[in-house]
């Protein structure tokens, strides 16, 4: 299932998309309260949008605009919704997602495509090791672009080590989906149960939620412990709530390819302007083809970077690599900028270190302080300074580093409602 808009040329690709987008421009001013409402606040004429260039008339839409006028962007009656997904938002008040029959077809294509460009075929089994319950969209989409693809797929949610290697042994999945940290915690477990993880007819591993690569596609810490124990392929897929929409690495695992069908992206610094070719600035989206809940030139908030050469499997479309880290987690740190993952990527090179939580605050003058807490069954002063040189020596900086308990480590990381841990918790105003 590759669709042949992947592999037109860029002109082909571009005027696809425009057609795309002024179906989508018409849509809303019909049927968007709130794109109507921004419309003619800026006096825009969607008549003379006739290029993807001419996007820039129209103000960006954030996650704040999402939670004050959630109902506005809804684009149906409410019987027309089948099913309800939330995301949690900057004000703390998750953003309700309404999607029609339809849109759960597109979800399925979404994924189906998604797992074909990761090599996943219909004869593969897939075992899911992520939620598909409490209002979660990926599981959801998971299980149905397996289904649309003509996959197998063995639904058994997250965590349990133990009972994911009993469904493995059992049922023979070909490829997994997972956090690739919980990756660790399979061969941890297959280590001490003396289970070879080589004979086990893994091909491979569609990781969410956390990086594999260096911006360069080389691996990172976390995915070289990965295939130093375990001989398969990782494929990182992203994707959100609001995007409805996956971008998956295909087998030069060189980025995440966009679907030119489902999606337009922009790449913007912070005055919505496009930023320079192989720049980093935030993923601004438009979906397509969406009917509850379509967005118009969303800002993510993510930073990322957009490689635009054709890749080694054929296709002509964008890639986006690895995501830098969240805009709103940015750390200006004694003179330094960091984010979130350059730290991840550092704890990662500890096998001594089992789980910690970065915590961002600001001190008494204003400016960001970090205090990181770990858990370890060897608390020692010279691992503490191992760690803190290894900070120094990646990062140029040094936060405060703290040895903290396990289990108070694990109630910080999984709040009421949550669906997944978290791992940076950030207290600044």
């Amino acid at each position: 299932m590759n669709p042949e808009i992947e592999y037109a040329s860029k002109a082909e690709i571009n005027n696809f998309q425009i057609e795309k987008l002024k179906a989508l421009l018409n849509y809303l001013s019909t049927n968007s309260a709130f794109y109507k409402r921004l419309f003619k606040t800026h006096q825009i004429d969607i008549t003379n949008i006739n290029s993807l260039e001419d996007l820039s008339v129209i103000p960006t839409t954030s996650k704040d605009d999402l939670q004050q006028y959630n109902d506005d962007f809804i684009c149906v009656p409410k019987n027309k919704i089948i099913d309800y997904v939330t995301t949690s938002g900057t004000l703390g008040e998750p953003v309700i997602f309404g999607l029609t029959d339809k849109d759960l077809d597109r979800l399925a294509y979404n994924e189906a495509i998604s797992f074909a460009c990761a090599g996943v075929k219909p004869d593969d089994v897939i075992q899911l090791m992520t939620t598909i319950d409490r209002r979660f969209m990926a599981g959801l989409a998971y299980f149905l672009g397996a289904r649309k693809l003509g996959a197998g797929i063995i639904r058994v949610g997250n965590g349990i080590p133990e009972l994911q290697w009993d469904s493995i042994l059992k049922f023979k999945p070909t490829y997994i989906i997972a956090v690739p940290s919980f990756l660790l915690k399979l061969i941890e477990f297959a280590k001490n149960h003396n289970i070879d993880i080589n004979a086990s007819g893994i091909k491979g591993a569609i990781c969410i939620g956390e990086s594999l690569r260096e911006q360069d596609f080389s691996l990172n810490t976390l995915s070289k412990k990965i295939k130093d124990n375990w001989d398969i392929e990782l494929y990182s897929t992203y994707a959100s709530t609001e995007m409805n929409t996956a971008f998956t690495e295909c087998e030069a695992q060189e980025g995440g390819h966009h679907h030119p069908e489902l999606i337009i992206t922009e790449i913007l610094d912070d005055n919505n302007q496009p930023v320079a070719e192989g720049e980093a600035g935030e993923l601004t989206i438009t979906t397509l083809s969406i009917e509850g809940m379509p967005l118009l030139r969303f800002k993510t908030g993510d930073i990322v970077k957009e490689h635009s050469q054709k890749c080694k499997c054929g296709r002509n479309t964008n890639r986006l690599g690895p995501v830098i880290g969240r805009k709103k987690q940015m750390i200006k740190y004694k003179g330094t900028t960091i984010y979130p993952p350059a730290m991840h990527n550092v704890l990662n090179d500890f096998s001594e270190v089992e789980t910690y939580i970065i915590e961002l605050s600001h001190n008494s003058i204003g400016t960001d302080e970090i205090r990181i807490k770990i858990a370890t069954t060897t608390p020692t002063e010279v691992l503490l300074q191992n760690i803190k040189d290894h900070f120094r020596a990646k990062l140029r900086v040094l936060p405060k580093i703290e040895y903290c308990d396990k289990k108070e480590i694990q109630v910080l990381q999984f709040p009421k409602m949550s669906r997944k841990p978290m791992m940076v918790i950030d207290l600044r105003k």
